[in-house]
């Protein structure tokens, strides 16, 4: 029987439903499992496209690695992203002085793909892969909307949480 999570934009009070991809992502699956809930000030993509995300302290003991990995993940994709602290605290990416990005043992970034044509790419490292390590299953439309606002309106004051479902 495959386990499932709900992510929710809290302000917005939209959630979706996500498979865990346990074959395909099997290390990431229990990492991310056995750290629920999760949420974090939510921010919308601003070089992958359509991607809605949080970055919270890494949780992973010992880290996961690659699995399952992709730079160009379609809609309803969940990923999860291990970044060391050198690798997301460079001023241009508009995170605030005291938010997780700046933390000094680096940050996990789970993420959300919503529409299609989406690239990992980051003009200061290159290609950025991450583990898919679930499938959204119930209510992309409504999240894709609630995404879409979000690129339109903007993220301040909305967060991004993770649980499992029940």
């Amino acid at each position: 029987m495959a386990r499932h999570i709900t992510i929710t934009l809290e302000k917005r009070g939209v959630s979706c439903r996500a498979a865990l991809l346990e074959a395909e992502a099997p290390r990431t699956c229990a990492a991310v499992w056995d750290a629920l809930p999760q949420s974090g000030a939510a921010y919308h993509a601003k070089y992958a496209r359509n991607e809605v995300y949080t970055l919270v302290p890494p949780f992973a003991d010992p880290k996961v690695g690659m699995e399952n990995p992709t730079v160009t993940p379609i809609p309803g994709d969940v990923v999860y992203f291990g970044f060391e602290a050198w690798q997301i605290g460079n001023p241009a990416y508009g995170y605030d002085e005291g938010s997780e990005a700046h933390g000094n043992q680096g940050a996990t970034d789970l993420a959300i793909f919503y529409g299609r044509n989406n690239l990992l790419i980051n003009g200061d490292a290159g290609w950025v892969p991450g583990n898919v390590f679930a499938t959204i299953v119930e209510g992309l439309p409504e999240m894709a909307a609630a995404a879409q606002d979000l690129w339109l309106r903007g993220v301040e004051g909305e967060t991004l949480s993770f649980a499992r479902a029940q």
